[in-house]
């Protein structure tokens, strides 16, 4: 691969993941309106029978040809998928949004900080970091049920991140996210009934649900995996910050949020940061 050409997949895989965290933002919004109805579990786990009824048709892995060393990660990916999501959505229920985004985010942060090859790379994922703090605003908690969830949050997520690239690297097309997602639909399938079964939600409700499946698991799950064939995993790390940028956007334009002082600083120093790893990868490049 030339030079040019590696510029140029290193620039398509950082917007790829831009518009993986958009898409995820508009989901987790989606997803918030079926709260009070079904709880965390029922969207999890109508987010998860949705990804998987909208890959499996489309992508048909051939599930029968994979070997072990394939098999594991897409296993250990399909858990990861559910525990993320549920952890971090009980987290929120429990403490707030603020400390349970900042808490899931020391993931990718302890991933881009390990990976790290250089300084600046280091510093652009400490800032990025306080700019999530800035944007949240976390406030103390003696909540600690709902710590450890933020913090199992962050671990799966930092796992995603190395999972997805190793599947992506084993496994060709998007046939081993579209497997692990079948394979992780098929775990929620009996809280997925019973919380139906009991809830009775209504078809509001189910069309929130049913979108946060798409915009929140599809999309991430499909753009994250051919990002991270095109990019380093501490650049992925730091990119993710973007993610409560777009969640402080979509509050102030949908939900008429005001953004403080605090929050536009947070979404300075994010940008910045993301600037700045984004040059120094090119010039790695």
């Amino acid at each position: 691969m030339t030079n040019g050409s590696r510029k140029s997949a290193g620039a398509a895989g950082a917007a790829t993941l831009v518009a993986s965290a958009l898409s995820n933002q508009l989901g987790a919004a989606s997803g918030s309106f079926a709260f009070p109805a079904i709880g965390p579990v029922g969207v999890v786990a109508v987010r998860q029978l949705v990804a998987a009824a909208v890959l499996l048709p489309i992508v048909r892995p051939k599930l029968r040809s994979l070997t072990w060393q394939q098999w594991w990660p897409v296993l250990l990916l399909a858990l990861v998928f559910g525990t993320m999501n549920l952890s971090l959505y009980s987290s929120i229920q429990r403490i707030g949004l603020g400390l349970a985004v900042t808490l899931e985010f020391l993931g990718p942060l302890a991933v881009a900080l390990f990976s790290s090859r250089s300084k600046v790379g280091a510093l652009c994922a400490v800032a990025a970091a306080a700019g999530v703090v800035a944007i949240t605003r976390p406030e103390a908690s003696t909540d600690y049920v709902g710590i450890a969830f933020g913090l199992t949050a962050a671990g799966g997520w930092a796992a995603y991140i190395l999972l997805n690239r190793t599947v992506g690297r084993r496994i060709p097309g998007v046939q081993g996210t579209a497997a692990a997602t079948g394979v992780s639909a098929t775990l929620f399938l009996p809280l997925a009934v019973l919380v139906l079964v009991n809830q009775r939600p209504d078809g509001f409700t189910m069309l929130c649900a049913a979108g946060a499946g798409v915009l929140a698991s599809v999309v991430p799950y499909l753009a994250d995996l051919i990002a991270l064939r095109r990019v380093p995993a501490n650049l992925f790390g730091v990119l993710m910050s973007v993610n409560p940028v777009f969640a402080a956007v979509i509050g102030a334009v949908a939900l008429q949020e005001d953004l403080g002082t605090s929050q536009w600083c947070g979404i300075t120093l994010i940008v910045a940061a993301n600037a700045g790893v984004l040059l120094r990868d090119r010039t790695a490049r």
